[in-house]
């Protein structure tokens, strides 16, 4: 994506693999089938899952948390999330979207194959993790590379984007996707109402996010956006919410 950043893609999942001199972050952690994706990108890097020194999570649903569970156990990885979805990462199925998902089923049927390449890939089986209440909107955050979580509620009552400024990347979690896994929509947008606690905080969120100069957006589903982040929220804004 750009220097010592790595995207894995899973089952229209992303996470980001951040290696900066003073060592490694991984932006989310995607879903159980991740892992293999990780352990491949490490060893091309001559590294192991035991290198990585920090976990951050945009948020805490199941798609996010993946594998941050099988770090901290096995190497004591640090997990951070927002205080907000704290409980969230613990129980990443206990939550209520602003609308019910079978309707979106019927009306998107494109979107079947994406869900269904999530569910083998682990999507029913994540485990929770206990994360540190770290990230706070505005304050670097003491982990390789100092991102700074910029808070943006909506699709989850915590849900922060991620801005490491030295790079010129924000890693927009689920606040700006460029693929919709329930409806299988492209383009800059918010996730569908099927997966998103609260759409009108949601497009409130996309405010703060138009005041990002940085060029290259790396979304939690879909392909990178390299038009600017000021571009991409206008475009989330102009799709709505669904």
């Amino acid at each position: 994506m750009a220097e010592g950043v790595h995207r894995l893609d899973v089952a229209h999942v992303n996470c980001y693999l951040v290696v900066r001199p003073d060592g490694m972050t991984l932006v989310d952690a995607g879903l159980p089938g991740t892992w293999g994706a990780l352990r491949d990108v490490l060893g091309h890097l001559r590294a192991t899952p035991a290198d990585i020194d920090a976990v951050v999570l945009t948020h805490g649903h199941f798609d996010h948390v993946g594998i941050a569970r099988r770090l901290q156990r096995a190497h004591e990885t640090a997990v951070h999330v927002h205080a907000r979805d704290r409980r969230l990462a613990r129980h990443p199925y206990l939550y209520r979207p602003e609308r019910a998902r079978p309707p979106y089923l019927a009306r998107y049927p494109k979107a079947l194959p994406v869900l269904g390449d999530m569910v083998l890939h682990g999507a029913l089986g994540v485990r929770g993790v206990t994360a540190r209440a770290s990230l706070a909107n505005g304050h670097p955050l003491d982990v390789p590379g100092s991102p700074v979580p910029l808070w943006t509620p909506g699709h989850t009552d915590g849900h922060c984007a991620l801005l490491f400024d030295d790079i010129g990347i924000l890693f927009s979690g689920d606040a700006i996707v460029t693929l919709d896994p329930y409806t299988a929509e492209t383009g800059p947008r918010l996730v569908a109402n099927a997966a998103t606690a609260d759409s009108r905080a949601a497009l409130a969120s996309l405010d703060a996010l138009a005041q990002v100069e940085a060029p290259l957006m790396l979304p939690g589903h879909g392909e990178p956006w390299r038009d600017g982040v000021r571009a991409a929220a206008r475009l989330a804004r102009a799709a709505g919410a669904r």
